[in-house]
């Protein structure tokens, strides 16, 4: 298990592990150095790494794409991705679950996970697992067996769960070459992606499924603010 947090951010990271279940080993990002910190970064330090950003603004009247990538998006992704490589490096564990800092978690949540994953390993065989998200299309997930379903659209990953194998097929995007939120990174490889420059370059390639009703949830914005947001658009 890996939680995103950033150093600045250790009242999140207490947070976490005070929610957390006490028995369950778990990796901070904020015990790494990487350029996850939308505050610090810039355009040139993101080149200089090798990365590229995805050419993300264009004309729409969808706010999200009509305008440049935040620092924080950016961040977010680089972090994320981290923690894949970091899981692939390191660990044999079947699953790799990802936690975002804001995530809530309830005190029975391993139990419902490991009971929910003994319920669909067997019979739904997936790639990706929303233990919680954001619908951008409610309405159009389709029931797959009890407490599941195949996701539409969906935004927000302060909570999903990936196999070992789903691992490689995202390596073999190198999403580090092309820089689009991880929000929108996720959904592009399970559905065809509204926007078709995303959709031809990451095309749909995963099974995903997610818990119905959500296993985690997200503390408010409104209350907690967010890291992502809260930063600059990168410059030209």
């Amino acid at each position: 298990m890996y939680v995103i947090n950033l150093p600045r951010r250790p009242d999140r990271r207490i947070w976490m592990a005070k929610t957390l279940p006490a028995d369950l080993p778990v990796t901070f990002t904020s015990d790494w150095t990487g350029p996850f910190d939308g505050h610090e970064l810039t355009r040139n330090q993101l080149e200089a790494a090798g990365y590229k950003l995805f050419p993300w603004k264009i004309e729409s009247d969808n706010p999200w794409w009509g305008r440049p990538l935040k620092y924080g998006e950016i961040g977010c992704t680089l972090a994320h991705l981290a923690c894949w490589r970091h899981a692939a490096q390191t660990d044999d564990e079947k699953f790799v679950v990802i936690l975002e800092d804001d995530a809530i978690v309830k005190s029975t949540f391993l139990e419902d996970l490991l009971v929910g994953l003994r319920r669909t390993v067997s019979s739904s065989p997936f790639d990706l697992l929303y233990l919680g998200r954001f619908p951008l299309e409610p309405g159009q997930d389709q029931p797959v067996t009890a407490g599941f379903v195949s996701p539409a659209y969906s935004h927000c990953t302060f909570g999903y769960l990936l196999t070992r194998s789903a691992l490689d097929i995202l390596f073999a995007t190198h999403l580090e070459h092309a820089i689009v939120p991880i929000d929108e990174f996720l959904p592009s490889l399970y559905i065809d992606h509204p926007r078709p420059d995303v959709r031809a370059r990451f095309p749909k390639q995963l099974k995903a499924l997610a818990f119905d009703p959500p296993l985690v949830h997200q503390l408010p914005k409104d209350e907690v603010g967010s890291d992502t947001e809260d930063s600059d658009f990168v410059e030209p």
